[in-house]
């Protein structure tokens, strides 16, 4: 679907911040709120802005902290329908938070959330390992997250560097 530039604007403002009013929106892009708002009617009738989401640092709330995984998944596609099918079949696993088609030496990126490793790990034995076209698996899990989705997590330090300019 080809997007004005009105509709591309307001995506890119939306995906930095969602949290912005349809006024401040109207403000910034130069229109009405009102069409504002049926702008973004239409990008979410047309599935393209699928959801709004927060981003939240769960390793400053005590008790919260949970473990992630990134796991590398080698499959044998099937035909007719290639990687979709069994791609569906993870992605309905609770514990799985994204699945990408990869190139490379593995076929798909799985994202997992647990409360431990043990939980994850029981995850990838006895439930990703299990299925039909799955060959292989190499688990990584994420020690300390530094940025994501553009977002810097931590304490950000000022940058100290003196502008220079011609």
């Amino acid at each position: 679907m080809q997007l004005s530039g009105l509709e591309l604007d307001l995506l890119r403002i939306l995906q930095k911040d969602a949290r912005i009013s349809s006024e401040s929106l109207g403000k910034m892009l130069q229109v009405s709120s009102e069409e504002v708002e049926n702008t973004l009617e239409k990008l979410e009738k047309e599935n393209i802005l699928v959801r709004y989401s927060s981003i939240v640092d769960w390793s400053k709330v005590e008790g919260h902290e949970g473990v992630t995984a990134m796991i590398d998944v080698k499959v044998t596609p099937k035909r007719g329908v290639g990687f979709d099918e069994v791609a569906q079949r993870i992605y309905r696993y609770k514990e799985v938070k994204s699945v990408y088609l990869m190139s490379g030496a593995y076929d798909l990126s799985v994202t997992v959330e647990g409360r431990s490793m043990n939980e994850v790990a029981k995850f990838v034995s006895e439930k990703l390992s299990t299925l039909d076209s799955v060959i292989s698996t190499t688990t990584h899990f994420q020690l300390k997250k530094y940025k994501h989705d553009g977002t810097i997590f931590g304490d950000a330090q000022e940058d100290k560097r003196i502008v220079v300019s011609p």
